[in-house]
């Protein structure tokens, strides 16, 4: 990863973890100018709290997230509103 994909990671997901962080601290003496600025605008971001200090959530539990919603709870819906219609009749 390089510091511009690092920050453009950041600013979509609104999160870095510290790890991220912990490479940042590593690498600032090897980062060009642009990459510096970039890097303190990220700093001013967090100090501001609109980059979070944590961590992301995978594709794939993302995906299993929206499936969720998506599908399978309003089917539950269905059942238990029908359901409760059958009973009352």
């Amino acid at each position: 990863m390089t510091a511009g994909q690092l920050f453009l990671e950041s600013l979509s997901s609104g999160v870095i973890t510290q790890t991220e962080i912990d490479w940042l601290l590593s690498q600032q003496g090897r980062f060009s100018r642009a990459e510096q600025a970039a890097m303190q605008r990220l700093g001013r971001l967090l100090d501001q709290g609109q980059i979070q200090l944590g961590c992301r959530v995978s594709a794939q539990r993302l995906r299993h997230s929206q499936l969720l919603n998506d599908w399978i709870e309003p089917l539950g819906r269905r059942r238990r509103s029908s359901g409760a219609a059958w009973a009352s009749a």
